[in-house]
């Protein structure tokens, strides 16, 4: 009887670790330049699991790409998982995706930082400020003599 239940207890355990495999994925990023298409080496890809509710998990994973701007994670659950990756001297990007079959390739093109906007500066680039700023001439500093 103790045989049975072992062997039963194997087939069970066997069983689920098979179910739990079918709903794992290999999930493989790229990470481009988008001006130029070249690999960005050493930027963080973080993964945020997304709940059926559609809540963001906050316990993620921080991956790091190599010098080909390549990195891989092993064991992803299938669902959605909020990308999001992180470079200097880029900006930082963020997308969903919908992970459903057991191999996936994400290539991910990120942007040089935009040109910030300033209230100080008019259309030529010439600061607006300038005149007000500008202190006034010594001669109306003087008193007649």
């Amino acid at each position: 009887m103790k045989k049975i239940l072992g062997v039963i207890g194997i087939w069970v355990v066997l069983a689920v670790a098979g179910l739990a495999a079918d709903e794992l994925a290999t999930v493989r990023f790229v990470v481009l330049k988008d001006h130029n298409g070249k690999p960005v080496r050493n930027c963080a890809v973080v993964m945020h699991p997304i709940a059926k509710s559609g809540k963001i998990s906050r316990n993620g994973i921080q991956l790091k790409t190599d010098a080909d701007g390549k990195t891989m994670y092993d064991g992803v659950p299938y669902g959605k998982l909020a990308i999001q990756v992180i470079a200097q001297g880029y900006q930082t990007t963020g997308e969903t995706y919908e992970v459903n079959k057991p191999e996936m390739d994400i290539t991910i093109r990120i942007k040089r930082p935009a040109e910030q906007f300033s209230i100080y500066k008019d259309e030529k680039g010439g600061d607006k400020s300038e005149d007000k700023n500008k202190p006034q001439s010594e001669e109306k500093d003087k008193k007649p003599e």
